[in-house]
């Protein structure tokens, strides 16, 4: 059978939001708060971030850590409005 060469449809990918509840993510608990964490990897890594655990740079390309509060009063999309990347190792020791 011949291969097709027409092109396919694109699936629409969603806001930022959609996205970023999309992928894996775990539920932590730190200094009697809930987090969401979502691991990124390098791939992923597009933008330059400021990891509040240490202050550097985290750089595009390096894969880090996304965490949000999971128990925030102002619900799901303030919480992840506010959302920080960390290294992960910041985030280990934080």
């Amino acid at each position: 059978m011949p291969r097709s060469n027409r092109r396919r449809p694109e699936q629409p990918r969603g806001d930022g939001f959609e996205r970023m509840l999309a992928g894996w993510k775990r539920t932590e608990t730190r200094r009697g708060s809930s987090w969401t964490v979502q691991p990124i990897s390098a791939a992923q890594a597009v933008k330059d971030y400021t990891c509040p655990g240490c202050g550097r740079t985290v750089a595009a390309g390096t894969a880090h850590v996304v965490a949000w509060r999971a128990d925030g009063v102002m619900g799901d999309a303030a919480d992840l409005a506010a959302r920080r990347h960390w290294h992960t190792a910041c985030w280990r020791i934080a």
